[in-house]
């Protein structure tokens, strides 16, 4: 079992992940993955950036692209509850020695930026521009007609430590897996929301960003994109999948994007609200944690992440050899 017990009164409340920003090499060919693949809608542009939404989104972005020379991501937003817990936050990660900073973003009002233990950008809030409802304009749904961002997942260096980071910033754990000879988890999946994860770590060199994850309404949705896909001149971006995960229960897709950012559709996993609900644990030998069913995941998926803005990259304390599709 993990050393740490849950944060169900963290001093200040994180309600959900909330966007995500990814450094692109040429925003026309992202929009047009995002946009007209996979059915985000764009709601501003201007020459080096581009704001997207999913359809139950009201607030203005859940991802930014921004152009540059280097694809990675520069942040990861969390919207909290009010400005009181902003405060709160600043004041937990200066006396836990880590550096604080007050930046402006579009579309946002105070952001404050920080970096987790192991070095990623971490952007806190508490109020987005809104938009008006655009759930029920059925006509303006196509792709994968994606609803909200879920989750993202990240190679960490260390399981362990960054699993109880962000349980003392009030996450908590669903589910992990555990290596039976060392003790030490391999993978931990942490929410704020109520479903299974709003962050999750996976051994491997790091920090660096494994996937951002999509909710989307039904299975047929992933089935529908993939013709489309296929048919399109997007059959070599299709990574991972369709299969289920044994870890969440999850239909899913994993997908590449023009500057080979993982992006991951996904569907059906179950609730977590519980104050009592207990973590699952999963041996690390079991193969059905990552696929229940559907072919096992190639080497990319194991080895491939795209960076973070201003993280230095770092070997895992866990040396493994994953199961590798043949």
């Amino acid at each position: 079992m993990p050393k740490f017990s849950p944060v169900l009164y963290p001093f200040f409340n994180i309600i959900r992940l909330s966007y995500v920003e990814l450094e692109v090499s040429d925003l026309e060919a992202s929009e047009k993955f995002y946009s007209d693949l996979l059915g985000l809608v764009v709601t501003a542009r201007n020459d080096n950036q581009l704001f997207l939404r999913c359809m139950e989104e009201r607030e203005h972005h859940s991802i930014v692209l921004t152009k540059g020379s280097t694809p990675q991501c520069r942040g990861l937003g969390f919207k909290v509850f009010d400005e009181g817990d902003l405060a709160g936050i600043e004041n937990y990660f200066t006396e836990q020695g880590h550096e604080v900073d007050w930046i402006e973003k579009p579309h946002l009002r105070k952001v404050l930026k920080v970096r987790d233990n192991l070095g990623m950008p971490l952007e806190f809030y508490s109020r987005m521009d809104l938009l008006p409802t655009i759930h029920q304009k059925y006509e303006i749904y196509k792709g994968a007609r994606p609803l909200r961002i879920d989750h993202v997942n990240m190679f960490s260096t260390d399981v362990d430590s960054s699993a109880e980071f962000y349980n003392n910033l009030g996450f908590r754990l669903t589910e992990y897996t555990e290596d039976e000879e060392t003790g030490r988890m391999w993978a931990a999946w942490l929410h704020r929301k109520g479903t299974v994860h709003d962050v999750a770590f996976t051994n491997g060199s790091g920090p660096r960003l494994h996937h951002v994850a999509f909710f989307l309404m039904n299975p047929l949705n992933i089935i529908d994109l993939l013709d489309i896909m296929s048919t399109s001149g997007y059959l070599g971006n299709i990574e991972r999948g369709p299969g289920r995960h044994g870890i969440s229960n999850a239909f899913f897709l994993y997908i590449r994007d023009p500057d080979n950012h993982r992006i991951e559709l996904y569907c059906c996993d179950y609730q977590t609200i519980d104050p009592d609900h207990e973590p699952i644990k999963w041996d690390l030998k079991d193969p059905t944690r990552q696929t229940l069913w559907g072919q096992p995941a190639p080497r990319s998926w194991f080895e491939e992440g795209s960076l973070f803005e201003g993280a230095e990259v770092k070997e895992p304390l866990q040396a493994g050899t994953p199961i590798v599709a043949p």
